[in-house]
């Protein structure tokens, strides 16, 4: 396949990208090495060969649940640097007026 320049015109209009010619000539000569990567890939007898889906055998290898302890809400508070005594104490980063920030 050739790469040409109503090829890179058409790519860049369907994107909706501008390019300049310096530009264009070197998405040019990328394209034109990516078909020729692909075109040699097809060169390759993959006859009796299996597509790949995964990297390995396994499947779905999930631990096992296991009941753990969870930690106190006094544990949980202990080092924070703020708290009301049941919750964390955060600075507000929402303010009322948003819109009139913006």
């Amino acid at each position: 396949m050739e790469v040409n320049d109503a090829l890179i015109e058409n790519l860049a209009n369907l994107a909706r990208l501008e390019f300049n010619d310096e530009q264009k000539q070197v998405i040019k000569k990328d394209l034109q090495r990516m078909i020729s990567f692909v075109e040699k890939l097809n060169e390759m007898d993959t006859e009796g060969v299996d597509p790949l889906l995964h990297m390995s055998e396994d499947t779905n290898v999930f631990r096992e649940d296991e009941l753990k302890g969870s930690v106190s809400r006094e544990e949980a508070l202990r080092n924070a640097p703020a708290t009301d005594g049941m919750y964390f104490k955060v600075p507000k980063v929402i303010t009322a007026n948003q819109k009139d920030e913006q």
